[in-house]
């Protein structure tokens, strides 16, 4: 049986870069994403393009039954997950004291329960191997604050911290654990919202081709946290 990788949230933007990254090294792929129609897409060029299996299922993340539901998935396809990433979010720009009334609880819902529910699933046939990696896909919001960030900084706050207390308890266990931390990357929901060129954003490629490379070193090593930031630095 050959080990696969997880990513959630992975027909778009950083999700899709880091599922083409790995797929290049060779590993199959089991996937989510919401849209089934993106889902095709990226099935059909994954195995066409790497000759990899790719499995896809299409999930609601902020759903813990859905979450559950697809760890299930996971485990029957294989029982050799050798990374986990999870990217799953969403943003709404807003401020604490005037943004919709529940922007806090669907952001923390999609961005850290997702995340803490499928880790918690998937994490024990990591520990029983004693080898694995987890990537938490943070944002430079989840250690600096900025107008407008509201409920969305919160959720990346949070997953942060979950990142660090996760990476404590799997020392023993043999299983690495990495935030990545990506400032501001051009996905499509830059699109039609900024008058920025595109050069001043980072490509989502930089951030597959980063969580490839920390997960390639030696399981003797870890990188515990990743920060990257357009070269000119934040917008």
């Amino acid at each position: 049986m050959k080990e696969i990788a997880v990513v959630t949230g992975a027909t778009k933007g950083i999700g899709r870069a880091i599922t083409l990254a790995f797929a290049k090294e060779g590993k199959d792929l089991v996937v989510c994403a919401r849209n089934q129609d993106d889902l095709t897409l990226l099935k059909e060029e994954v195995e066409k393009t790497f000759n990899v299996q790719c499995d896809t299922f299409s999930i609601d993340m902020s759903k813990k039954e859905e979450v559950v539901s697809f760890a299930t998935s996971v485990k029957k396809i294989s029982s050799q997950v050798a990374v986990l990433v999870n990217n799953t979010g969403v943003f709404i720009p807003g401020e604490v004291t005037k943004e919709e009334d529940g922007a806090l609880e669907m952001m923390i819902e999609t961005n850290l329960y997702s995340a803490y529910y499928l880790t918690r699933e998937l994490i024990p046939g990591m520990i029983s191997k004693k080898e694995g990696h987890v990537f938490n896909i943070c944002s430079t919001a989840s250690k600096m604050a900025y107008t407008n960030g509201g409920s969305y900084s919160i959720s990346k706050f949070a997953l942060y911290g979950m990142t660090k207390v996760l990476r404590e308890e799997m020392k023993e266990h043999g299983v690495r654990v990495t935030a990545i931390l990506p400032g501001a990357t051009y996905t499509a929901s830059w699109e039609g919202v900024t008058d920025l060129p595109e050069d001043r954003f980072m490509k989502a490629e930089d951030i597959g081709a980063t969580v490839v490379a920390a997960y390639k070193l030696s399981k003797q090593a870890v990188i515990e946290e990743i920060e990257l930031r357009p070269q000119l630095g934040d917008l």
